[in-house]
Order: structure tokens, then C-alpha cells, then sequence
């Protein structure tokens, strides 16, 4: 098994996330009601034994339609969207490849199967399988939206190249906007309203399921945090999926189109730079081409101007610039603060479509 074949992608954290304060959901009689201490000890495993049933029903459903993709330069994971053999995964997984090997959970033969389309902008992509297997079964995907702080997750995929594999952990944040590099293999992309977890996340889970006890895919996982203050070495426990809602949009729009016709994600129209300040530190992002049909040129802005802030948020990099347009909708009116020949202005900007 060659495990240096195998991808994740990284996000740097750059400042401290908040601390949660966790809560158990589950509540003893006895433990504060005076109640007896044998009633406590029969309490305790019986509430683990049904978690435990819990697990193990989940993964039985989920895992079989979990599998493991091998493209040429990398190893991932992918779940099974539909029963036309369609497979939903990363972008970053399958990269600039077209045809894969694709190993299901019961399967002893890989199976062929190519790309229908990759979309890099939400770092999400749908292969097919040539060959439809008998009791191939497509997961069911909930409804990212009702995640919650707290609830139990499970992430199944192929981490280092071992198939099948499962690990637990709960919802850490929701609504998470993160942007990942474009080192080893990445695409760069931002995405928002991620589903941040506790569950462990490690080189080829990308692209398999997070899935909750009811045993409905919640998140695509993607991203592992590093931190760059102990030489981006792997931040535990702290990992980030692409929201179910998000992967549904996208893989309905690959399937029935063959690309996305609609990302519901904003636009300023522009291409832009980082730019720095006098005292060397990113101040900003320059406009290098505006086109005239474009979103920020209609607004008056023009290459050459320093976009420095949007609405109430602080612009210093294209990567801070695409974070807040990450989290906006097309045709959202926003205020954009400028700099042209030293001067700061405004312009009333209303948003196009990426």
C-alpha cells in the first residue's frame, strides 16, 4: 500500500477559533436526584450499549456506499450519489485526471469509471462508473442546515489508503467560511457555510461521507486544519466538510447538464492581486482587469483601483476578498471602499454571479 499517494488538503488557521462549551444530551436519574447507586451503574451501559448500537447501525447502512477512488497521483474517497452509478467526491481528488479506479466497500474487483465534470470553485467533482455492480446502494444526504453543535458524527472514507474505515466525532462549528491552498494538489477554492468537525480526518478521506446517526450524509470531508505556528504540522480534531445542500446543488446541476449552470455564488468581476502597504503587510487587493460588462466596472470601479473593504469587512488579500464574497448571494447590493490615486471612495456594487 503506498501511502504517499494518498491527499488531504490543509487550511492554515490564522487566529484562534472560539471555545465551545460542551454539554452532554444525555441526563442520569440518579446522578443529581439522589437517586441509587445501582440504579447509576444499570443507567450507564445500557446508555452505551444503545450508542453502540447506534454506531454500528449507522455504519452498516452508510459504509457500503462509501468507496475509494485511485487516480493517478492521488488516493480518495467518494460516495455513491444515485443508482446510475453516479459518484460524488472532490475536484482535488480526481484533479486534471479523467479516468478512474474505483474500489466499493464489498467490492473485490476496482471498477472503471470517468469524470462527468469537476467544479473547482466549490472544490466538489462527479465521476461515473462504466458498469452499474448488482446492490450498488446510494447514500442518503440530509439536510446540512439542521447540523448542530454537539451532535455525533461519523467520517467513513479511505484515510491513508485504508478502505472502509470510520471515524467519530461530533459537529465542532457550522457555517464556516474557509479558503484552501492551492499546494498539493488544491484548487484553491473558498467555501462557505462549512461543517466543522471533531472527527479525525486524515491524507485520502477527501471526498467520503460525514455522516450523522441517522445515517444521512451530512458533508463531504475535505480539509484538515494545520497550524502555522508548529510548522503546519496537523491541527487535531480540527477538520472541515463541504455541506450537504452545497454537494446536492452542485451534483444535481453536473448530472443532469454535464457543469454547473448555476453556483448561486457572488461575484465582483474582477481579477485582482494582494497588494502591500508601506510597512510591508498586505493592505489590500489591486484591481487588474475589470470587465466593462462586469459587476465592479459597472459600479465605476476600474483597474488599477485598491479594493480595501466591503461593507463592514476589512479587504488586506484576495483570499480575505473571496471569503467575504463567499458568504454573499448574487444580486446582493454591497458597498465597496476603494483607493484611486491616493484618494478613498465608494461605490455601490451590485453583485454578479461566479
Amino acid at each position: 500500500m503506498d501511502l504517499s499517494r494518498t491527499r488531504v488538503l490543509s487550511v492554515s488557521l490564522v487566529s484562534a477559533l472560539s471555545a465551545l462549551a460542551l454539554v452532554s444530551g444525555c441526563s442520569s436519574s440518579g446522578s443529581a436526584s439522589g437517586g441509587s447507586g445501582e440504579g447509576t451503574t444499570q443507567a450507564a451501559p445500557a446508555a452505551a450499549n444503545d450508542l453502540q448500537d447506534d454506531y454500528q447501525k449507522v455504519i452498516k447502512d452508510v459504509l457500503p456506499s462509501v468507496v475509494q477512488i485511485d487516480a493517478a497521483d492521488s488516493l480518495g474517497s467518494g460516495v455513491v450519489y444515485d443508482d446510475k452509478g453516479h459518484i460524488v467526491t472532490n475536484a482535488h481528488v480526481v484533479g486534471d485526471e479523467k479516468r478512474f479506479k474505483v474500489t466499493t466497500a464489498t467490492g473485490e474487483q476496482a471498477l472503471s469509471a470517468e469524470l462527468v465534470a469537476a467544479y473547482p470553485e466549490q472544490d466538489l467533482a462527479v465521476i461515473k462508473l462504466g458498469e452499474v455492480p448488482g446492490g450498488l446502494k446510494a447514500a442518503k444526504f440530509g439536510d446540512s442546515a439542521k447540523a448542530e453543535v454537539g451532535q455525533i458524527v461519523l467520517a467513513m472514507g479511505s484515510p491513508l489508503g485504508l478502505s472502509s474505515s470510520v471515524t467519530q466525532g461530533i459537529v465542532s462549528a457550522v457555517g464556516r467560511t474557509v479558503s484552501e491552498g492551492r499546494s498539493g494538489g488544491g484548487t484553491g477554492a473558498t467555501i462557505a457555510n462549512m461543517v466543522q468537525t471533531s472527527a479525525a480526518i486524515n491524507p485520502g478521506n477527501s471526498g467520503g461521507a460525514l455522516v450523522d446517526l441517522d445515517g444521512q450524509v451530512i458533508g463531504i470531508p475535505t480539509l484538515a486544519a494545520t497550524d502555522p505556528d508548529m510548522g503546519d504540522s496537523a491541527a487535531p480534531g480540527i477538520g472541515f466538510a463541504i455541506p450537504s445542500s452545497m454537494v446536492k446543488t452542485v451534483a444535481d446541476q453536473i448530472i443532469k447538464d454535464g457543469k454547473v449552470t448555476d453556483s448561486g455564488r457572488a461575484a465582483l468581476d474582477i481579477t485582482g492581486r494582494t497588494v502591500l502597504g508601506d510597512d510591508y503587510r498586505p493592505a489590500g487587493v489591486a484591481v487588474v482587469e475589470a470587465p466593462k460588462d462586469g459587476a465592479a466596472a459597472e459600479a465605476g470601479i476600474e483597474a488599477g483601483d485598491i479594493i480595501t473593504r466591503v461593507g463592514d469587512e476589512e479587504i488586506t488579500t484576495v483570499n480575505s476578498l473571496s471569503e467575504v464574497l463567499a458568504s454573499a448571494k448574487p444580486g446582493q447590493k454591497v458597498q465597496v471602499t476603494y483607493v484611486r490615486d491616493g484618494n478613498e471612495k465608494t461605490a455601490d456594487v451590485t453583485l454578479g454571479e461566479m
